[in-house]
């Protein structure tokens, strides 16, 4: 992603890059050579910033810095996704006006990273009840061509149960299928009901991956 299809948002040199901290905390590094950690080290930019690595393993602590936490994640991929059905015309795509909103659902629900750019990412869509936003869905890495990933999947709590997600995510899909994109998404590994709706969308596990957090030490 951050040498290829959305490499205009990478910061950083060739040890180490991080998405611009507007988009949110993702970084890589080249390797785990000294010359690469140090880099990674210095994509820190303050005492309250962190940085998110995914990786197939737990990443090293480079120097200055700490591990934050861990999470085992499973990475899926939908070869066949399910396409829109009817009822799923109640998404709307989610513009400028609607930020504000679309950060209060994020930071409620905590879908994952967001910033205040993460929006801008690509095309969100999301479904109101009485005027209020209350479930969405988005795009998020483009990592090489013919891939995107589902991100920002996220319901309020009391509107949980039906079927918003699922509805928001076979459109995000429909979209990404338009354009030639095959979808993909990252779950907590633990999260069984979320594995279980993506997998009746069409989507597969891939493989096993850690988030590694780090920040100052």
């Amino acid at each position: 992603m951050l040498t290829g299809r959305q490499a205009g948002l990478a910061r950083g040199d060739a040890r180490a890059l991080r998405i611009d901290p507007g988009y949110g905390p993702f970084a890589a590094a080249r390797d785990a050579s000294a010359e690469a950690q140090t880099g990674l080290g210095a994509l820190l930019e303050g005492d309250r910033d962190v940085l998110w690595l995914v990786e197939p393993k737990e990443w090293p602590v480079p120097p200055g810095a700490r591990i934050v936490r861990t999470a085992p994640l499973l990475q899926m991929v939908a070869e066949a996704p399910v396409p829109p059905q009817p009822g799923d015309v109640e998404a709307v795509v989610l513009g400028e006006d609607d930020a504000a909103e679309m950060a209060a659902l994020a930071y409620a629900t905590e879908p994952g990273p967001w910033g205040e750019l993460t929006r801008h990412y690509g095309t969100f869509h999301g479904i109101r009840r009485h005027g209020r936003l209350v479930a969405m869905a988005g795009e998020r890495m483009r990592p090489g061509e013919g891939l995107a990933e589902v991100s920002g999947v996220c319901t309020l709590p009391d509107y949980r149960g039906q079927g918003l997600a699922a509805g928001l995510i076979r459109t995000v899909m429909a979209g990404l299928v338009a354009r030639g994109d095959t979808p993909f998404l990252h779950s907590y590994a633990g999260n069984i009901s979320a594995i279980r709706l993506y997998q009746s969308l069409g989507f597969s596990p891939r493989r096993e991956m850690v988030v590694t957090v780090l920040a100052r030490a």
